[in-house]
């Protein structure tokens, strides 16, 4: 798993930062950065996105404190916005709180289509499997905490039996213009905050917001011979639009743990097993560990030690379901520390054996040709 940046580091705040000094760094940041002031810099986009998926984390009191305890660990399992994946206009749409009050900065980041429909935000959870559920596949569930709309209003904001009215500053377009100068500039407008509706009687459930935060639980098909680092996509498990539009997705981060005696290369294991000098001189047949159990394994007689040895059909399941990858065993061969008189006798007279067919000095006359 790739080693991640410190939020803080990313934002350019103490660890100590209150809320305030979080959104000013994030705001200031966000500003630098926009694609819009910097057309066509991938690193400028690449900023942006990191800086806005760290105060996604900072700027909320739970994910902070399990940031701050456990570090990126602490946020597996428990969803982030996903901004990635997100598209500038509803970075922005997430944050608009921030920027909402300055007409420059509305008009950078296109605030006048913020009327029209659009998804709601996609989130994002890291999930850990060993490597056995990923050969074999595992259904795992996910706890997380989301935006959701409001069950009393039914999203609306607004009490029971009443309505949100259109907003009479904006007409119901969600931006107005302003005059500045010579030019006029179109900003969110700043009664509605984009809506283009205003509540009059707010809901006593969500107090108006239109949603609320619950806890789901969420199961999530890991299929057999993932690979680590692989993103699942749950359609419409995300957040809900807030006005009307698709709901967002999740997006399942899937790592898999390293083994303590398989390695991975792709769909095929490899391990190492030790023989003894007589299995490996005469071969044999000797039994080895697979991810699902046991195999039998040949191994030629005059088997050397780092050789590999194939178990065709012993390693993973390949994703498109097409068979599976094999098992490569590297044969180490084991000299036994002491040995008893009897399996001295029979090496010495073995050794023996070895030096009348190539003559004592047979090493030195193979390197040196004399």
């Amino acid at each position: 798993m790739a080693e991640k940046a410190d939020y803080y580091v990313v934002l350019g705040v103490a660890r100590t930062a209150t809320t305030d000094e979080i959104r000013k760094a994030y705001r200031n940041l966000a500003l630098k950065y926009h694609p819009d002031r910097n057309p066509g810099d991938k690193e400028a986009e690449r900023k942006f996105k990191e800086i806005s998926q760290a105060y996604d984390v900072l700027s909320d009191p739970e994910k902070r404190k399990k940031y701050d305890a456990y570090g990126h660990e602490g946020l597996q399992g428990f969803a982030t916005r996903d901004f990635q994946s997100a598209s500038f206009e509803d970075i922005f749409e997430t944050f608009s709180d921030i920027f909402g009050d300055e007409s420059l900065f509305g008009d950078i980041f296109g605030v006048g289509r913020r009327h029209r429909s659009r998804r709601g935000t996609s989130l994002r959870v890291e999930l850990v499997v060993d490597l056995k559920e990923a050969a074999s596949g595992v259904r795992k569930t996910i706890e997380l905490w989301r935006q959701e709309n409001c069950a009393s209003c039914g999203g609306s904001g607004a009490k029971p039996g009443s309505s949100p009215e259109t907003c009479r500053s904006c007409g119901g377009r969600g931006a107005v213009m302003r005059s500045a100068g010579f030019f006029s500039v179109q900003q969110t407008c700043p009664t509605c905050g984009g809506s283009g509706r205003v509540v009059r009687d707010p809901c006593g459930e969500c107090r108006g917001a239109g949603v609320v935060r619950r806890k789901r639980e969420i199961e999530v098909n890991i299929p057999a011979g993932i690979d680590d680092g692989t993103r699942l996509r749950l359609a419409g498990e995300g957040e809900p639009s807030r006005d009307g539009g698709q709901a967002g997705d999740l997006f399942v981060d899937v790592f898999v743990k390293a083994h303590e005696f398989f390695k991975r290369e792709g769909e095929h294991l490899y391990c190492e097993i030790p023989v003894s000098y007589a299995q490996a001189a005469l071969g044999g047949q000797i039994e080895v560990p697979t991810i699902d159990g046991k195999a039998t394994l040949d191994v030629p007689h005059g088997t050397q030690s780092g050789q590999l040895l194939r178990a065709k059909g012993q390693g993973l399941q390949r994703l498109n379901g097409r068979g599976r990858g094999d098992l490569f065993v590297r044969v180490s061969v084991h000299v036994p520390a002491k040995l008893t008189k009897r399996q001295e006798e029979l090496l010495r007279e073995f050794a023996g054996i070895e030096e009348e067919q190539n003559g004592k000095k047979g090493f030195w006359k193979w390197i040196t040709g004399k």
